[in-house]
C-alpha cells in the first residue's frame, strides 16, 4: 500500500476505519510497559471497591491505538505533527470477552499551503464514543 496523497484527499472523506477487541492480557502487556500498575487495570475486586462498573482500559492505550490507526493508513509515523485527545467515557474490558473498540478516522480540514490533513478520530466502545474531540494533524506529500 502507498502512502496516501494530499491531492488525493478531501474533506469529509473516511481514509481508515478499524475494529478490535481489547482483552485483559493486552491490559497486562501494556502496564508492564508503560508502568501504570494501577490495579484498577486488571483487578476486578479492586475496581469494584473503587465504584468503577469493570476492569478499565488505560486511557492512554485507548488514545494509542486509535493514532495507530492513522499510523497504519498513513504508513509513516514521522507524519504526525501533532496528537490530541479527550478522555470521556472508560472503556470496560469483560474478563472473557473483552472490549470491542471501533476507529473511523475522518478528514476532517486540508491546509494546501502547509500540506497538512487534520483527522477527526472517532472510537467507540458500546455504542459510545470514549475518546473526545481526538485529532491528528500530518503533513503529507504531494
Amino acid at each position: 500500500m502507498s502512502a496516501p496523497k494530499f491531492a488525493e484527499l478531501e474533506v469529509g472523506t473516511i481514509v481508515a476505519k478499524s475494529d478490535l477487541i481489547l482483552t485483559r492480557e493486552d491490559l497486562v502487556r501494556y502496564a508492564g510497559a508503560s508502568g501504570d500498575t494501577n490495579p484498577i487495570h486488571y483487578n476486578d475486586a479492586v475496581a469494584a471497591k473503587v465504584g468503577l462498573p469493570g476492569v478499565l482500559a488505560h486511557g492512554m492505550l485507548t488514545a494509542g491505538i486509535a493514532l495507530q490507526v492513522v499510523v497504519d493508513w498513513i504508513g509513516d509515523p514521522s507524519t504526525v505533527v501533532s496528537y490530541e485527545t479527550r478522555f470521556t467515557r472508560p472503556v470496560v474490558v469483560d474478563p472473557f470477552d473483552g472490549a470491542a473498540l471501533s476507529v473511523t478516522v475522518k478528514v476532517g480540514r486540508l491546509d494546501a499551503e502547509a500540506r497538512t490533513a487534520r483527522l477527526d478520530i472517532t472510537v467507540g466502545h458500546g455504542g459510545q464514543t470514549v475518546l473526545g474531540k481526538t485529532q491528528a494533524l500530518v503533513r503529507l506529500r504531494d
